[in-house]
């Protein structure tokens, strides 16, 4: 499928963070298709890192395809199945009790890039010293926003800040939202779980996506997010764009 126009240079890390004694976290590197994807198990919730896991597996089994189209669509085919079979083990095994995950995942072919998502995990870009946020969250804050009912910086104090409004096994239909974009040369971007952007602010994400190497970027991401408290799980891909 992939007709390489960048040198993908990737890194990856999970952690349970300080608070939470299970990651309920999943992330999954895929560099021959490509296809990365982080999923975060939803917290309080029955077998939260079981879900996540199932996730990834799904993705992870996906086979290459000739047109990114068809991938795209394989990879929405994955997330449904998956999304009924969450359901199905939660009634068998857990009685019916919600389980469930986040997922934020990029693929690419030559200069053209895919994020699908449900939920409140990101897929952020670094170009040019300019950090955009590719995906949008799936939360009942970001709705209220959209609807000019609270301000972008009253969010991260509001009592529904975790609240979310999608994800993969959390009922019996699953919309998948889909962003196509364009890649640079040079370009950064990192796909991460809540909890790396509730702990690190946006301009020591940036700081860290400019370093040389992904390899710090991920360490330094993380050690920020430990440093300052990181009362989440916490799980990050980070890829850059360089020539080939």
């Amino acid at each position: 499928m992939v007709d390489a126009a960048f040198d993908w240079q990737v890194a990856s890390t999970t952690h349970a963070g300080k608070i939470r004694n299970i990651n309920e976290d999943s992330l999954m590197v895929n560099d021959s298709i490509p296809l990365w994807a982080v999923a975060d198990g939803m917290g309080g919730h029955e077998a939260g890192d079981l879900a996540s896991k199932m996730v990834v597996d799904s993705l992870d089994s996906i086979a290459a395809c000739e047109h990114l189209s068809d991938f795209v669509d394989h990879i929405e085919d994955a997330l449904l199945q998956v999304n009924s079979e969450i359901l199905d083990l939660s009634a068998i095994k857990y009685h019916g009790k919600t389980m469930g995950s986040t997922v934020v995942l990029m693929t690419v072919s030559g200069v053209v890039g895919i994020c699908m998502w449900a939920g409140d995990s990101r897929l952020y870009r670094l170009r040019e010293d300019q950090l955009a946020q590719i995906s949008r969250d799936h939360s009942q804050v970001e709705e209220m926003i959209a609807r000019g009912m609270i301000s972008r910086d009253d969010a991260d104090s509001h009592p529904s800040s975790n609240v979310i409004t999608r994800a993969v096994g959390a009922g019996d239909e699953l919309y998948i939202d889909v962003a196509a974009f364009n890649i640079q040369e040079g370009d950064t971007y990192l796909l991460c779980s809540d909890g790396l952007y509730n702990e690190v602010a946006d301009e020591d994400i940036m700081t860290c996506l400019n370093m040389k190497y992904v390899g710090q970027s991920t360490t330094t991401l993380l050690n920020y997010a430990l440093s300052n408290g990181a009362r989440d799980n916490i799980s990050i891909v980070v890829s850059r764009a360089d020539p080939l």
